[in-house]
């Protein structure tokens, strides 16, 4: 894969848990993300009910499967808009104390409570906090995931709502997502090192009459000014960048009772068995398995209808 000129600059991530900056906007108050962890990839069988030519019939989508580990919310941070810039800033923060401790919060600093969001009229927008244990999984990472995931709906009191009724409890994939729901994808791409210009720029290799170098790169421009262009192509790091695909639709969304339609006998390549619940998403996700990714509301997608496929075969 030869570097685009669309992302610039072309370096590593600078944290294995993918960023989120968008969100969407929807009618039902829910969090807007959630982490899961690549397991591998497997052949889905459903009757076509896309307007194409095999519409009705049986095909074959590649699909990927992503296991969700125990998610709770221990929180919810509070944003505020300023008034120069126009900038959400962060106001205070409200704990579920018990939550925070399994979160690996030792102390809570905030005095706040549920009932100042209500009472505070300069709230501009209410996120919660999140933690995800990936040692219920495969993924060989032990250590906690604490990430922020932005509340949708359509006012502050149905968010405070959400966050009241949801505060020290465990959510479910399937609270979030449907069906047939279409979603983006952020993960961070394989890393492949340090690579030359042949590889990483995609470039041809140099002419046998040119120079003594065959995989070296070419003019790096004009003498005067004396500058390189970032459209010229360098060596250095390739891979291990955020990357975001969007309208990926989810084929499956099943608890972890289900697991046995699942898993290979063996288990997946470089993964293991999936022992949590799990999503089958069609098409493939970037990174290799055990990356950590998430997943969020579709931002772009124009269809309003959300029809269930219809799985015949998975595995």
């Amino acid at each position: 894969m030869s570097r685009s000129l669309q992302y610039w600059k072309s370096r590593r991530a600078r944290s294995r848990l993918p960023r989120v900056r968008n969100h969407s906007t929807s009618d039902k108050t829910t969090i807007s993300n959630i982490v899961c962890f690549k397991a591998g990839m497997a052949r889905a069988f459903i009757l076509d009910d896309s307007n194409s030519s095999t519409k009705g019939s049986e095909v074959m989508k590649a699909s990927t499967v992503l296991e969700v580990p125990k998610t709770e919310c221990y929180g919810a941070r509070v944003y505020r808009r300023d008034e120069n810039t126009g900038y959400l800033i962060p106001s205070y923060e409200v704990y579920s104390e018990e939550a925070a401790k399994r979160a690996g919060i030792k102390k809570v600093v905030s005095g706040k409570k549920l009932e100042d969001i209500q009472k505070d009229n300069n709230t501009a927008e209410i996120s919660a906090l999140m933690v995800a244990y990936p040692d219920t999984t495969n993924s060989e990472q032990n250590k906690r995931v604490r990430f922020e995931s932005r509340l949708i709906g359509n006012s502050n009191d149905e968010k405070i709502k959400f966050i009241h009724d949801n505060i020290g409890k465990e959510i479910k994939s399937s609270d979030i997502f449907t069906e047939g729901e279409h979603i983006d994808i952020t993960s961070i791409t394989k890393g492949k090192g340090w690579q030359g210009v042949i590889k990483r720029g995609g470039v041809r290799r140099n002419n046998h009459k040119a120079t003594n170098k065959v995989r070296h790169g070419g003019p790096l421009g004009a003498f005067t000014p004396g500058k390189v262009l970032y459209t010229i192509p360098r060596a250095g790091q390739q891979g291990y960048n955020y990357r975001t695909e969007q309208n990926k639709r989810i084929l499956k969304i099943a608890t972890n009772q289900e697991t046995k339609s699942i898993n290979p006998k063996s288990g997946f390549k470089n993964y293991g068995l999936v022992r949590n619940d799990f999503l089958v998403v069609q098409g493939s996700v970037g990174g290799p398995s055990k990356r950590m990714v998430r997943i969020k509301k579709a931002i772009r997608h124009n269809s309003k209808k959300t029809t269930k496929p219809k799985l015949t075969w998975i595995g």
